[in-house]
């Protein structure tokens, strides 16, 4: 991304280890870390109360809400764009994050270049309501035709 503007990420991410990780590529990015957290009830008070650019939303979390939940409460009061992390490929958990408008759906481990495409369309057009893509990252893709 050339002349690209700092945006704040919430990282929403209950494994430590991962969520150092992450705040890394983000930061290598360019990027802030707004905040991290590890529930999804969590993410939803952090995501009312700092307002991030973009969140980096992992889908299994600690407590009574996983990160779709989450995010499907946050979507009552904003548009933010999300990137769902995912530890496996399973179609269940993809179709129940599409209802949320995700920007993408990554397969960890990751890495910075899986980050930024979906950085860039996330803030290709800021008018653009629908944020969704129905293209699996490429190890998603994988495993899927695997499983098919």
């Amino acid at each position: 991304m050339n002349k690209q503007t700092v945006k704040s990420v919430l990282i929403v991410e209950d494994d430590m280890l991962l969520s150092l990780v992450e705040e890394r590529l983000i930061e290598k990015m360019g990027h802030k870390v707004a905040a991290k957290v590890g529930s999804g009830r969590e993410a939803i008070d952090k995501a009312k109360e700092l307002n991030p650019d973009i969140i980096l939303m992992d889908i299994v979390l600690k407590g009574d809400i996983d990160g779709i939940e989450a995010m499907e409460e946050i979507r009552k009061h904003s548009k933010v764009p999300v990137i769902y992390l995912s530890g496996n490929s399973d179609r269940f958990n993809f179709e129940r994050a599409k209802k949320t408008g995700f920007t993408d759906y990554l397969v960890k481990p990751i890495t910075s270049n899986d980050l930024y495409k979906p950085f860039e369309k996330a803030f290709a057009d800021d008018k653009d309501e629908d944020r969704e893509t129905s293209v699996f990252s490429r190890s998603e893709k994988a495993n899927l035709n695997k499983t098919a």
